[in-house]
């Protein structure tokens, strides 16, 4: 049997020839891991670090909002990173946002990222997170900059708009759904994508409110059920 974690992947099974008796969609059982983790209690570093960061600011009605970034992509080593980081600059001058980005320990990340970001009001930058804390992490996002893979499944579960730090990505059913925007590297496109989402509600709605296209958490359970049936 064949258990597709999305009709595209049912599409590409039948282009095979795979008979379609022999496949259920199913969904990614990575939302179902990850819906098990968002309902453990949040850790201790996460909750002290997003209430120092987004408390409530005396000159505004609301809340700071969160930007959480992940960068580390091979293919964006270089220039491509450094653009990344630019347009990070730029946008922690909106005005009511934090950028938290916790940066991997690849050499080829770490040298520009601290390089050109380091110190820089707004920005906060983390060691590697573990999974827990980063799903915590993530809970509190208002917008999510990312170049993982991972990731372009797990945010739309929780309604935040990704914005897709590459060109091209092998997750394409989250661009056909709405819930992720390829932005590549360019540092002009990721400010204004990124800003257009933060200013315009409509549109930070309509990618927050669009389906998961990676399922609804239940994808184990469907497996199961596809084996006793059968």
């Amino acid at each position: 049997m064949h258990f597709a974690p999305t009709d595209w992947s049912r599409q590409n099974l039948l282009r095979e020839g795979v008979d379609e008796k022999t496949i259920v969609v199913t969904g990614n059982t990575v939302i179902d891991a990850l819906q098990y983790v968002s309902k453990q209690a949040e850790p201790v570093e996460i909750t002290e670090l997003t209430g120092r960061l987004l408390r409530h600011s005396a000159s505004r009605n609301d809340m700071n909002r969160l930007i959480l970034v992940t960068a580390h992509r091979r293919e964006n080593f270089g220039k491509p990173m450094e653009d990344i980081c630019h347009a990070l600059i730029e946008l922690a001058k909106h005005g009511d946002v934090e950028i938290i980005y916790p940066v991997h320990l690849n050499p080829n990340v770490q040298e520009p990222v601290n390089r050109l970001l380091k110190g820089v009001e707004h920005i906060t930058l983390l060691p590697p997170l573990d999974y827990l804390p980063l799903v915590h992490l993530m809970k509190h996002a208002t917008l999510i900059l990312t170049d993982s893979g991972g990731i372009q499944e797990e945010a739309p579960a929780f309604g935040i708009p990704t914005l897709v730090l590459r060109d091209v990505t092998e997750r394409p059913e989250g661009v056909a759904a709405g819930t992720l925007k390829l932005v590549g590297t360019e540092t002009n496109s990721i400010v204004k994508e990124a800003k257009r989402l933060l200013d315009d509600p409509s549109a930070y709605g309509e990618m927050s409110r669009a389906a998961n296209p990676y399922g609804d958490g239940h994808a184990a359970e469907k497996t199961i059920q596809a084996l006793l049936n059968r």
